[in-house]
């Protein structure tokens, strides 16, 4: 897919899936991945805005993407470390390593390596996720 296919993908209003997680067309680079943010829905937006600038803070140069109608974020194409997902009641953010951060995030998956960190409104903790995104940056990526 071109830039500009995924530019003009990106342009139109996005459908809000179950949770109100925003259906955003795969693609990679910024374009896709400030229109999901610009689609989550109320409080969901500024939180995810914050986390994308924690991200870009902690890991100078990491790339994104929207994949399965979530934002990815990577040091090289196709090897991920984190990403996050419009719920209901929260943004459910899912380290790839997580079980490998310390302290590691509390929620736990059927995947051994995998942890999850859910924001609930007011409730980010930005120092302890900048140190996690920092620590799973230099964690082997998923390669998804």
């Amino acid at each position: 897919m071109s830039e500009t296919e995924t530019i003009n993908q990106v342009d139109s209003a996005p459908k809000l899936l179950s949770g109100g997680n925003p259906q955003i067309p795969k693609g990679y680079g910024e374009a896709p991945v400030a229109a999901y943010i610009a689609a989550m829905p109320g409080w969901k937006q500024a939180i995810g805005r914050r986390l994308d600038d924690l991200i870009v803070e902690a890991v100078p140069g990491v790339e994104k993407a929207v994949k399965w109608n979530s934002p990815f974020y990577g040091v090289e194409r196709g090897s991920w470390f984190v990403s996050y997902h419009c719920m209901t009641k929260y943004i459910k953010v899912t380290f790839f390593q997580g079980a490998a951060l310390v302290p590691q995030p509390k929620g736990t998956s059927k995947y051994p390596a995998v942890r999850y960190y859910d924001i609930h409104e007011g409730a980010l903790d930005e120092a302890q996720f900048s140190d996690w995104v920092r620590q799973a940056s230099q964690l082997p990526g998923e390669k998804l």
